[in-house]
Parts: C-alpha cells; sequence; structure tokens
C-alpha cells in the first residue's frame, strides 16, 4: 500500500533543476519479451547503477536492471548532490553503544570509503558531475547545538582519530559563510555533484561494462519459479537466481510482502534560486561553495553551485499532491527568505520533492532478507543516498557474486527490521515530524 498520494508516484521526470541542466543521457529500451539473467536488479538508482557495474566490470556478471521510471527518477536524480560521509541517523557515539565500539569504526570507515568510492568511479569511467570539493559542514543553530558539536567532536576524535573542524560564528564569516548561525563542525571528506549527471553516467557506464538496463519496466508481479524468480512488467518478464531490491523510499511492497513494512519513506523537498551575482552574494556574505546542512532535527541543507544558483533544501510534509507541494514550496521559500533576507528579491526557478528512505533501527542496511537468502536489499541511506548507496550498490554485488563483505559492519549486514504494526508508518511520521518541530523552535 502507497503511503503517500498518487502524485509522489508519477513516473514521468520531475521539473528539477538538475533535469534543466543535465548533460544529455542515454536512452534505455523498455523490456519487451522475456529474458533470462544472473541477477535481476529492482531499481536503477544510484545503489542498482552501482550494483550492475561493479557486478559486471568486477565480477563477470551482466545483471539485468529495472527502471520503473526513465534513468535517475528516483531519489537519485532528485538529490541535493551531497557527496559526503553519512547514512545513518544514530551517530558514532551511539552507535558503538548499541553494537560496540569495533562496529562504531568499522562504518566510519566504510562512510569514509563511500566518498572515495564515488570519486574513483567518476575518475575511472570518465563521468563529469561538476565535482565541488571542501567536505561537508554542519552549522549549529543554537548555542545548545553548537556545545553539542564540540562534544561530537571530541567523541569521534576518541574513537576513530578522525579530525573534524570546529568553526566559530566569526570563523563561518570569514569564510563567506554568513547566515546568523552560531558556529559549525566540518568534515574535511566530503564534496558536491550534479547527482543526476553522476546516474546518467553511471548508467552508460554499466551498459557500456554489460549490464543490461531497461527504462519505462516497472515490475508488476514477482513470483518463485523453482530456484528461481520471475519479475513481471507490462511488457515482459527477467527470470533470475537472485535478485537484488534498490528501490530507496519507492519499496515495491505491493509486489512481495517480504519487502514490506522495512523502511519508512519521508519528503525531502527543495527550492532553486536564478544564478546569483557576485554583488548579491557579497550582500548577504554567502560566497562560498561549500556544502552545507543545519543542525535542526528538520534540518536544512544548501549550497552555492557552480553557476551561481543556490540550492536549498528541506525535509517534512506528509502529503505527496500537488496542493501539498504548492504549501510546502511556500514554507520552504519562507524559511529560505528568514536565512538569507539579502535574496528575498531572488527567482526561485525551481521546485521539486522525492522520497528518502529511514529504517526503524535508523541504520542503513545491505544483505540477504531472512526469509530468502537469495533476495538482497539495500537501502536506508536517511537522505545520504549518494556516497552510502553508491556504496551498497558495490557490496551488494559482492553478495550477489558469492563473496564476503568484511568492510562492512555486521549491523548493516542484516536486512532492515520491519516497523511494527508498518500501516500505521505514516502515523510515525507525523508525531515524529511534530516532535522535531517543537525541538527546533526550543532546542
Amino acid at each position: 500500500m502507497a503511503l503517500y498520494d498518487g502524485d509522489t508516484y508519477d513516473l514521468t521526470e520531475v521539473d528539477s533543476l538538475w533535469r534543466t541542466t543535465a548533460r544529455p543521457g542515454r536512452d534505455f529500451p523498455r523490456l519487451e519479451g522475456d529474458i533470462q539473467a544472473e541477477v535481476a536488479i529492482i531499481g536503477a538508482g544510484f545503489t542498482g547503477l552501482s550494483a550492475a557495474l561493479h557486478l559486471a566490470r568486477e565480477h563477470g556478471i551482466g545483471a539485468v536492471a529495472l527502471e520503473a521510471g526513465p534513468i535517475g527518477w528516483g531519489a537519485s536524480g532528485r538529490n541535493g548532490g551531497f557527496c559526503v560521509p553519512g547514512g545513518d541517523k544514530l551517530g558514532l557515539a551511539a552507535m558503538a553503544k548499541r553494537w560496540g565500539a569495533d562496529e562504531a569504526r568499522r562504518y566510519h570507515a566504510l562512510t569514509l570509503a563511500a566518498v572515495e568510492r564515488v570519486a574513483g568511479v567518476l575518475r575511472d569511467e570518465a563521468i563529469e558531475a561538476e565535482p565541488q570539493p571542501g567536505g561537508e559542514l554542519t552549522m549549529a543553530h543554537s548555542p545548545r547545538a553548537f556545545a553539542e558539536q564540540k562534544v561530537e567532536r571530541e567523541e569521534i576524535l576518541a574513537l576513530t582519530g578522525h579530525e573534524r573542524e570546529l568553526l566559530s560564528a566569526e570563523a563561518l564569516v570569514e569564510r563567506g559563510l554568513s547566515a546568523g548561525f552560531v558556529g559549525g563542525l566540518r568534515e574535511p571528506v566530503g564534496f558536491g555533484l550534479h547527482p543526476l549527471n553522476y546516474v546518467r553516467g553511471l548508467a552508460a557506464s554499466a551498459a557500456r561494462h554489460g549490464a543490461r538496463l531497461f527504462e519505462h519496466s516497472a515490475v508488476t508481479s514477482w513470483r518463485r519459479e523453482g530456484q528461481a524468480h520471475r519479475l513481471e512488467t507490462a511488457t515482459g518478464s527477467v527470470v533470475a537466481r537472485k535478485v537484488i531490491v534498490a528501490t530507496g523510499g519507492y519499496p515495491p511492497e505491493q509486489i512481495n510482502p517480504q519487502i514490506g513494512g522495512r523502511v519508512l519513506p519521508v519528503l525531502s523537498n527543495i527550492i532553486a534560486t536564478r544564478p546569483l551575482t557576485a554583488q548579491e552574494q557579497a550582500a548577504q556574505g554567502w560566497t562560498s561553495t561549500q556544502a552545507v546542512d543545519d543542525s535542526r532535527a528538520l534540518l536544512h541543507y544548501f549550497r552555492l553551485l557552480p553557476d551561481g544558483r543556490f540550492l536549498f533544501g528541506g525535509r517534512g510534509g506528509l502529503g505527496g499532491s500537488d496542493a501539498s507541494a504548492r504549501s510546502f514550496r511556500a514554507r520552504l521559500t519562507a524559511e529560505f527568505h528568514t536565512m538569507f533576507p539579502a535574496w528575498r528579491h531572488v527567482e526561485i526557478t525551481h521546485f521539486w520533492r522525492g522520497l528518502v528512505d529511514l529504517s526503524a533501527d535508523l541504520a542503513p542496511h545491505c544483505g540477504a532478507l531472512e526469509e530468502d537468502q537469495t533476495i538482497l536489499m539495500g537501502c536506508a541511506y536517511h537522505g545520504s543516498g549518494v556516497s552510502m548507496g553508491s556504496e551498497t550498490g558495490t557490496q551488494l554485488a559482492r553478495l550477489a557474486a558469492g563473496l564476503d563483505t568484511p568492510a562492512l559492519p555486521g549491523f548493516m549486514r542484516r536486512p532492515p527490521p520491519r516497523f511494527p504494526l508498518p500501516g500505521l508508518r505514516k502515523l510515525y511520521l507525523a508525531g515524529a515530524l511534530a516532535g522535531f518541530e517543537l525541538k527546533d523552535r526550543f532546542g
């Protein structure tokens, strides 16, 4: 059962800034007729395409990937383009308490390697995705949040030896990051990129190495046939020994109950301005291309793009209809103007939204289902899918090829736990959003 209104699942391309400015992508056919494969992949975003690329390039397995819409239709073509360490909503200290220090350190190393994974694919496959170096800066929206950042910095340093840079409000202004924040914590690893250029480049590379990709080929039914799986679309089918589910916030729950209830799709929303002049940037005191988010529970994320446009995103919203989208655009625009008052006159040229996915334990997952070891699932990147989705796809390729995944912490190798009473997930989310708003207002 879909959790959001039908407009959320409209399979036409979303009118995003990325679509307006992307390099032309390769067209892929609709699946016609019946074919066979060693591995079938549902979803052709960062995870599915990374799995397809590495299965073909490293393991000699030409997988079949089925995408319901055009390549890059989902979160992989709509996100903010933050290729930074992450994938969880727990934090390393909480991970260490829950699963042990060694597991937390293994996870931290994986998040750093995930960023390098993307950089390596861009380099090795000659994908031009407009990378903007500089890491990620989380800006503190309150004195309490800045105090918590100081503690977090020391915890990470003690646990992993990894250094993050603590910046005062004055230091932010000096670096061309003037927006009234108390301070910030900078992660030096990471970069911004054009996500649709990246996902289209992944698709072209995967196909060049031997993967078979099909657009506009939504899986409509899924059944077992002996030792194999049959995935049917409106115009064809794939029979495969193994299936990788790589659908993020758009899980195919209606065609396989084993997938149901394992992720919570959450709306994320973005606006983008026309290109800002140098004078306009100076008037606000914001001239840096640093990738930035803030410390709010309902966080904002934003960055100045190579062409001078400003991208500003935020979590929230419970309705997927056009009316709900218009309402949230107005809200997000008001928040943008509050934070960047010198740009109140600047035209907003684009607004778009889509679903990211959360897990019940607030950690990403990459492994086989308990009920069927031939079904693999990668999901729950909590808004950090550029790097973690790419890394997870690589690890899923190893699993599908019959290899071990020593880089993965144990808690990630398990499938995501089901939400209790999954039909009530949207009610859980409504309560969480209300709580987050209160926390952000008073904390």
